[in-house]
């Protein structure tokens, strides 16, 4: 006798499906993300009531990084994290090296606006290869 931990529904509403999944620790930071604009269902920013089907495509930036999954399966409840990877499949790209964090600049919190000699050197590391500065 087996009996399915999962529970299945016709709808389910983003900011619940993406805690049910885990992509996010409380379901009030998955509704305060969508409603920032930090969730897309196929490239569209929603809001927190936004219904999905499976086989939408969820872009969701948490902590700086961009996690990109698709909805197999539509639950409502808060699962297991072995349980919660059945019901997507994570396209994300894989994490930086720590490495190239380490190098990246970074301004002490409450050190105010970079002045403009600081915004020009972030704008070089970040400059493309092969790429002309702006006049």
């Amino acid at each position: 006798m087996t009996s399915a931990p999962l529970s299945t529904t016709a709808q389910a509403r983003v900011d619940s499906w993406t805690w049910a999944v885990r992509l996010f620790k409380t379901r009030s930071a998955a509704a305060a993300a969508c409603r920032s604009g930090h969730v897309r269902v196929n490239g569209v920013p929603v809001k927190p009531a936004h219904s999905l089907k499976p086989g939408d495509e969820i872009r969701v930036r948490v902590n700086g990084l961009e996690r990109i999954v698709i909805v197999e399966q539509l639950i409502t409840k808060r699962v297991g994290a072995a349980v919660a990877v059945q019901c997507m499949i994570d396209k994300s790209p894989p994490p930086p090296d720590p490495q190239v964090i380490a190098l990246q600049p970074r301004r002490d919190r409450g050190a105010g606006r970079p002045t403009k000699r600081e915004r020009r050197e972030t704008d070089k590391l970040h400059r493309l290869p092969g790429t002309q500065a702006r006049g």
